[in-house]
């Protein structure tokens, strides 16, 4: 498989009261076409840090990262914004929506601010309501955000991170704000994402949650640490979180 992202070590470094802390330190990492990884680690650790700077949402201090063939470190700040708006797509664990909008208007805001296609605003609405079926949610297109569950509210958080078609899913603790109801729920749909073709990257503190992806990274203070490579050659899923989790134990987890 192909590289679609690249980093190459990279650094990342605050000042706090004239003391260096360095969050990231010289991290290497491929992120292949139709991957999902999850990246893990304790608190403090620096594996948000590490999604920020890998996804173009926070200047690293030093280092490369390569998207796509393009070094987004070399970008200016509007470059980066057209490509985050574009070619990627984000998931939080707050879920973040504008509350004068319904949840449809919501989803398909990043294909209006875009300019990747010529399609009219109907079309736009067309497949943002086709992105709510695909997921389940349909029903609640006119509600306001206040008026969905948290595990529908984050798959219309899905819908939105893939309006644009992007090339690469970020997902930051995607169900860490949701019961293991709607945590499933969730994954489901990310799962079924990258077997259709996404290339999703996540933060995340679950092992079950991890323990769904391809492969799992494991950071300790700003540095990958091990590598689980073993989890697509188990279909059963509770051996699939087993394995996850005695290696976790390995690693110090």
């Amino acid at each position: 498989m192909a590289a679609l992202l690249s980093a190459k070590d990279l650094c990342k470094t605050y000042v706090i009261d004239k003391r260096q802390n360095n969050v990231l330190k010289n991290v290497n990492l491929e992120v292949n076409e139709g991957e999902m990884i999850a990246i893990m680690g304790p608190s403090g650790s620096g594996k948000s840090t590490l999604l920020y700077a890998i996804s173009g949402m926070d200047r690293v201090t030093s280092g490369q990262v390569i998207f796509d063939g393009k070094d987004i470190t070399e970008l200016r700040e509007k470059e980066l914004a057209k490509l985050r708006l574009d070619e990627m797509g984000f998931i939080f664990q707050q879920m973040y929506m504008m509350k004068n909008l319904t949840i449809l208007d919501n989803i398909i805001l990043p294909a209006a601010e875009s300019k990747k296609t010529k399609e009219s605003n109907k079309e736009k609405q067309m497949r943002g309501e086709t992105l709510m079926r695909k997921l389940g949610i349909i029903e609640v297109a006119d509600n306001d955000i206040n008026e969905v569950s948290g595990g529908q509210l984050q798959r219309a958080c899905i819908c939105r991170s893939m309006m644009n078609s992007p090339k690469l899913l970020f997902a930051d603790e995607p169900t860490g704000a949701l019961n293991r109801t709607s945590s499933n729920e969730v994954m489901d749909e990310l799962v079924k994402l990258n077997k259709e073709g996404t290339t999703i990257v996540m933060v995340t503190h679950d092992a079950k949650v991890a323990s769904r992806c391809s492969r799992v990274l494991f950071i300790v203070d700003g540095n990958i640490k091990g590598e689980y490579t073993e989890l697509s050659n188990e279909t059963d899923p509770n051996r699939r979180e087993r394995g996850l989790n005695n290696w976790l134990m390995d690693q110090g987890w």
